[in-house]
This record gives C-alpha cells, structure tokens and sequence, in this order.
C-alpha cells in the first residue's frame, strides 16, 4: 500500500530538485550498501535494496518522474486510470498510456455537472497501447562491461489463443443491442433538484461496441491470458547498476488493435572481487611490497582486458592512484570510446619476517636520514 511506502526522494536521499545525474550517483551509492552481496542473509538490506531500486526505478524516468511529483505513487501505479471490458468481464485498461493531465478529473464533474464528453466512454473502443512489463537481470562486471545477449522469462498480457483475442467461444462477435455499437449510452442523474445528462460507457459490452453468446472457456470470455515468455535480450556494452534496457513490443498486447507495449529489464551487477566502477572508470587497489614501493618495479595491474605491466616509479607511498588510459567501461552507444583503469597502490607490510630479516630491516632504519623520510621528520619534529 501507498501510505506504508516511503518518499521516494527520502529513500534515495536526495532533494525533490536533484538533477538526473545527482539521482543516478545517489541510487549508486545506496544500491553498493544494501547489495545482497554486502549483506548476505540480512532481511531488512535486501528489502532496502528493493526499495532503492524501485525509487530509481521512477525516479530515473523523466515521464514517470514527473507523474509521481504531480500525484505521488497514485501517479505510477500500473492501475491508476485503467479502464475495463466491462460486461466482456476483461482485464483493466491501459493503466498510464494515454493519461493526459486532469481529464479523469474532467470526467468526473461532467458526470455531477452535465454536458460531459465522457472521456473513458468515448476512447473505450479506441485502440490503445499495451503495458510496460518489468523483469530484473543478474550480470556479472565483465557481462555488463562488454555486453552479451541473456534470455530472460517475463510476465505479460498476450491475446487468447483460442479466441483470437475476441473473448468469444466461436470467435463471432456481434453489435451490442444496448448501446448500438457506439459502446456509449447516455444516463440521467437528478443533482440538488436538476436533472443532468452523462455519457458512460456502456455496462453491456464495456465499451467495445460488441457482444459474445458463450465466453471463451480459456479466457473466460476476457479475450486476453496471463503468459510467461522467455525472450533473447541484447544488454548493450557499459550499462551500468539500476539501468534499464527496453526491448520494444515485448510488454504486454494493445487493446482494440493497439500496439503492444515494451519490456523493460533492470540491470543488477554482481559484486566483483577486484574491480569497482565509476562512471566509465574501472578502479581496484593493487598490493606491492615495500621494496617495490622503495626501488620501483615492474608490477602487474589486472584490468578487464587482463593483465597489464606497469613500471612503477621509486619512492611510490601507499595510497598513490596510477591512471592506466582506455581500460575502463565502454560508452554505451560507443563502444569505441572508454573510461580509464585507475589503480591505487597498497604497500604491504611484511610479516613473520625471521631473525635475520629483522636484522637488515634494522640497520636499513639506523641507515636512513631525514632525507630519506621527509614526511616523518616534520611529523616528529612538531613534538620536539
């Protein structure tokens, strides 16, 4: 229910006027705390999870952004303005596809006020599009980097079979008798002592201007069945966590010839190992040994094209970033184009050194001048 959700601003943390980019890195930063990944087994993560996914969900989208900042989850949920078949005993309308401004409203006071057009009564029978279906895909960092094709299972709104789609055990549809086709009829209604007129949709037919003897028994005369489908996806090179890739006309069927609506895949990457992701920028932390950070060395940084030799400068400190050019995420849409590979060195401390170890590490310490280690010495010297 509505009034148990949270704002969905609230949930991202961001301001009701955050630009789209501000949105983007907000969903980021709060979809790496809840990741199941980081939380295994934890119930109220993975529910916050959900939650942060659904925000960007709407959020992301500029249409559905705009509906929720108008009439809040009302605005985007899939019921909201639907209409039916009525006495065909069909599935609810077309949800937000073709929803304009206040002309539900409209409606409503034409009914108490008279002289009203009946909005839903006169596009009843008119061809409208089919819903927006949703599925969620796993990829791991390299599948989202590169792209590659996955087949996913999605729940839609397919014509019957069995009927064509007519709702009629014999596939013969006839003019209502109620309504003459029109899929309207006219009602009166007494208002505070005055008679006013309206045009509803007509109860027989519910709209459609045609009528059945015997329903469909597959359907049950709706016309329309519940199908899961398994569809070949193309997730193009560098999309990214919470992204959504639309394959057009594979939602759910249109109403009265309408075109069907698409299907929408939101984009879940698995936690990589080694490699984070900024941007188009690939980052990981790179471990070296003190000699190596002294003397400088040839190292081996792992980058999504495998390993890359780098010469690595004497004197380096723990923490240092090094930039690796055009090894990070592809730019969708061109894939020519990419981010860098950044990489920050750790100097590791050795361990279990043995007692001859230990002797060379100190006369290299007693060997060592300020010179060697000017950070230190200003440090110590503020103590002095």
């Amino acid at each position: 229910m509505a009034e148990n959700k949270r704002d969905y601003y609230e949930v991202l943390g961001v301001d009701k006027s955050a630009s789209a980019d501000e949105i983007k890195r907000a969903y980021r930063k709060k979809a790496m705390q809840y990741h199941p990944d980081r939380n295994p087994g934890d119930k109220e993560a993975e529910e916050k999870f959900k939650e942060v996914g659904e925000a960007y969900e709407v959020l992301s989208d500029q249409d559905k952004r705009a509906r929720y900042d108008q009439f809040g989850f009302q605005g985007v949920d899939p019921n909201f303005g639907a209409g039916g078949f009525g006495g065909a005993g069909g599935f609810g309308g077309s949800g937000f596809e073709g929803f304009s401004g206040f002309g539900d409203l409209g409606d409503i006071f034409g009914e108490f006020f008279g002289g009203g057009t009946g909005r839903r009564a006169s596009t009843a029978n008119m061809p409208r599009r089919g819903e927006n279906v949703m599925t969620r895909l796993e990829l791991t960092f390299e599948e989202a980097a590169f792209g590659c094709e996955k087949e996913v299972s999605a729940q839609r709104i397919e014509n019957c079979a069995a009927c064509n789609g007519t709702g009629s055990a014999d596939g013969v549809l006839e003019t209502c008798a109620n309504c003459r086709g029109t899929g309207q009829v006219r009602t009166t209604q007494n208002f505070m002592g005055m008679s006013m007129q309206s045009t509803t949709a007509c109860p027989v037919c519910g709209g459609r201007g045609k009528t059945f003897k015997s329903p469909c028994a597959t359907c049950r005369g709706r016309g329309k069945v519940r199908r899961t489908k398994k569809i070949l996806v193309h997730i193009p090179a560098g999309v990214d966590e919470g992204q959504s890739v639309r394959v057009r006309g594979e939602g759910c069927v249109g109403a009265n010839g309408g075109p069907s609506g698409d299907l929408l895949v939101q984009v879940e990457i698995r936690k990589h190992p080694i490699f984070t992701r900024e941007d188009e920028d690939v980052l990981c932390e790179v471990p070296i040994t003190f000699t190596q950070a002294a003397l400088g060395a040839q190292i081996q940084v792992p980058t999504l094209d495998g390993p890359e030799t780098f010469d690595l400068p004497e004197g380096t400190q723990t923490g240092r970033e090094f930039v690796i050019p055009g090894k990070g995420i592809p730019e969708i849409g061109n894939a020519r184009r990419r981010g860098n590979h950044r990489f920050t060195v750790v100097v590791e401390t050795p361990t279990r050194l043995n007692r001859e170890q230990k002797e060379l590490l100190r006369k290299l310490e007693e060997s060592l001048d300020g010179r060697s280690s000017p950070k230190r010495k200003k440090f110590l010297g503020l103590f002095d």
